[in-house]
């Protein structure tokens, strides 16, 4: 054994590390995610506010991480850039799970939301200038829920599978900080 291996200990990069399992899962799971967004909105026309399209952005964050926290994993990759990847996912997650609640409670009325998409229309300048603008652009109210499935928007579906991928990552990183 190696000074620097003494100092950093390895990872065993087994097919049954929580490590690995946990990054690919939620790997697996935002990019099912992020590929059933671009779904409704490419296929089904169901276009994303600007509340929508940020809380993408957790999960155009999770992929590429996840993958790179599995890959390390899997190579055997010190305990602690494993543990930080880990951790990284499950607040990513988390803070995007409080967006997707911040974002369910504007459709629901129970606070304002930004505004930027939210309230009334104002300054509309001329009527030429209306009429053109009317033809151009479509614009997607964040209060406004555009599809509901059981109850829940696709903001309140963004919750629970945040809140999912945080619990998976954050059962990797207290499983694999156990491990010796």
């Amino acid at each position: 054994m190696t000074i620097q291996s003494a100092a950093i200990p390895a990872f065993n990069p087994s097919a049954s590390s929580p490590a690995l399992t946990a990054s690919l899962a939620v790997t697996l799971i935002a990019a099912a995610t992020i590929a059933g967004a671009w779904f409704f909105q490419l296929v089904l026309e169901i276009l994303p506010c600007p509340l929508c399209l940020e809380q993408r952005y957790a999960y155009y964050l999770a992929i590429p991480l996840g993958l790179l926290t599995a890959l390390a994993a899997r190579g055997g990759a010190p305990r602690p850039l494993l543990l930080a990847g880990l951790a990284i996912l499950a607040l990513v997650t988390l803070a995007n799970a409080g967006l997707g609640t911040y974002h369910s409670g504007v459709e629901w009325g129970f606070w304002p939301g930004p505004t930027d998409c939210t309230g009334p229309v104002g300054n509309l300048g001329s009527a030429t200038d209306l009429l053109a603008r009317l033809d151009t652009v479509k614009v997607v109210r964040c209060d406004e829920v555009q599809w509901r499935f059981l109850g829940l928007s696709l903001a309140g579906y963004n919750v629970l599978i945040s809140l999912l991928m945080a619990a998976i990552a954050g059962w990797g990183f207290a499983a694999t900080a156990k491990r010796s």
